[in-house]
């Protein structure tokens, strides 16, 4: 009953790694699981309890595999292979184990020991993934192993007293041996159960010499494993240990007073293990779905020339790299001369001064030769402001009046018809706002071209 408290003891402590938080229902409005299809996988953690059975020359009369000596395990694993069939365990095992036999017909054969173990092994699993189902709550596995066994087999040969323990054939304990001696002489003693001797010392006795302490082992392994969540798992298993000694419990078949079984001894281990998943990337991640959904256009979001405008309301793309800018994208011009800052090498022309390209300032002779020496053809806008300027005013010659039945269109009133005015009336046309023909578009564009 003690080894169960202990056992539901260690559940408690790690049951709130267990249980899941309580969902929220707003996260869930904000936020997307998806798969990760292939999660790194870390090794994981198990710590665990259980009890030992032994079954060598000296046992227990009364085996009970819920009821024995009480021990701990400790298991760190990984996988070997990319499809996640097969497990390497390293297991770490303290506890300790005893054997208590009593017999009324021989008294040679009240025999008991005690002994901690200490037991390093590693296994490989097989959990039939390939059978049965990743996802399925619980699988059955299999492993196969080797380890390496310490122990220091004891015995409780006095009492409390020092006296020696005589096996008598009414089921009693005396201090004298039933073969010297009588009732009326011995005294009935009780076993304290404090394993106080080394049974090594005892060779003389049972003639096995200072044999080794240490062994191997071959661990066969099986149980089911519960999947609780991604990341906890618990194991319900039973270790069967077959050693490669015949000592554990300090009697073995080449004994000469006490001779026991041909074999040598073997073990269980029935366990309750916790694994906790902590350091494998999840298989599912959480995005927000406000980004998730949200797709991005290269063209609207676009800033090719780098001044922090973005390319659809960039007014002067291809802006040179850190050329400061003003909120159109064009770079600034303080002097308002035409010629930007970073290209400018007079900083403060004067205003209403004639400059060159490089921003310098010029006379007016000096502009218009410079004008009427371009090879290239003049631009008319070009040439009203250069009109405009010198307070004479521009108007360019007509190659043809403003028709009466455009000058509805004509919104500012300069008798001429506009790219923007010409716009405007295909886009009212399009939209049955303006009575006209098809014919009449077409000599609207005519007149605009020829004005």
């Amino acid at each position: 009953m003690q080894n169960l408290f202990k056992g539901l003891l260690i559940i408690f402590i790690f049951s709130p790694f267990v249980l899941n938080a309580q969902e929220d229902p707003i996260e869930d409005l904000l936020t997307e699981k998806i798969i990760n299809e292939n999660p790194i996988y870390k090794p994981v953690l198990g710590i665990g309890s259980g009890v030992f059975n032994f079954y060598g020359d000296v046992q227990n009369n009364y085996i009970n595999p819920v009821i024995g000596d009480f021990g701990y395990k400790f298991n760190v694993r990984t996988y070997l292979d990319t499809k996640r069939y097969y497990k390497l365990n390293l297991s770490f095992i303290y506890g300790e184990i005893s054997g208590n036999q009593r017999s009324l017909s021989n008294p040679a054969d009240n025999l008991n020991f005690k002994t901690d173990l200490v037991i390093f092994g590693a296994n490989v699993e097989y959990s039939f993934n390939q059978i049965f189902k990743k996802n399925r709550f619980v699988l059955p596995y299999l492993s196969l192993g080797i380890e390496n066994i310490q122990f220091t087999p004891k015995g409780d040969i006095y009492d409390i007293n020092h006296s020696k323990y005589f096996y008598w054939t009414d089921g009693t304990i005396r201090d004298i041996s039933q073969v010297y001696s009588d009732t009326e002489v011995s005294q009935i003693i009780y076993r304290d159960y404090n394993y106080e001797t080394d049974l090594r010392k005892m060779e003389r006795d049972l003639g096995y010499g200072n044999y080794n302490k240490n062994t191997m082992a071959i661990p066969l392994d099986l149980g089911l494993n519960f999947k609780i969540s991604e990341r906890v798992s618990c194991k319900l298993g039973t270790t069967i240990h077959f050693t490669f000694s015949d000592y554990i419990d300090n009697v073995s078949s080449t004994g000469s007073s006490v001779v026991g079984k041909k074999g040598n001894d073997i073990f269980n281990y029935n366990y309750f293990i916790l694994d906790f998943d902590l350091f494998s990337e999840p298989k599912t991640q959480i995005i927000e779905k406000y980004f998730a959904e949200l797709d991005f256009d290269e063209v609207l979001y676009g800033d090719d020339d780098g001044d922090f405008i973005l390319d659809a309301v960039d007014e002067c793309p291809g802006t040179p790299y850190n050329v400061a800018v003003d909120t159109l994208g064009c770079p600034l011009d303080d002097d308002q001369d035409g010629i930007p800052n970073y290209l400018d090498q007079e900083d403060f022309s004067a205003p209403g001064a004639w400059v060159d390209n490089d921003g310098i300032t010029i006379s007016e002779e000096e502009y218009l030769k410079r004008l009427l020496s371009r090879s290239e053809a003049m631009s008319r806008e070009l040439v009203k402001d250069y009109f405009k300027t010198i307070g004479k005013g521009f108007t360019p010659r007509k190659v043809a009046e403003l028709p009466e039945k455009f000058k509805m269109l004509d919104a500012d009133a300069d008798k001429e018809i506009s790219f923007e005015e010409l716009l405007k009336a295909i886009d009212d046309y399009f939209d049955y706002k303006l009575e006209f023909k098809v014919e009449d578009i077409y000599e609207l564009n005519n007149f605009f071209f020829n004005q």
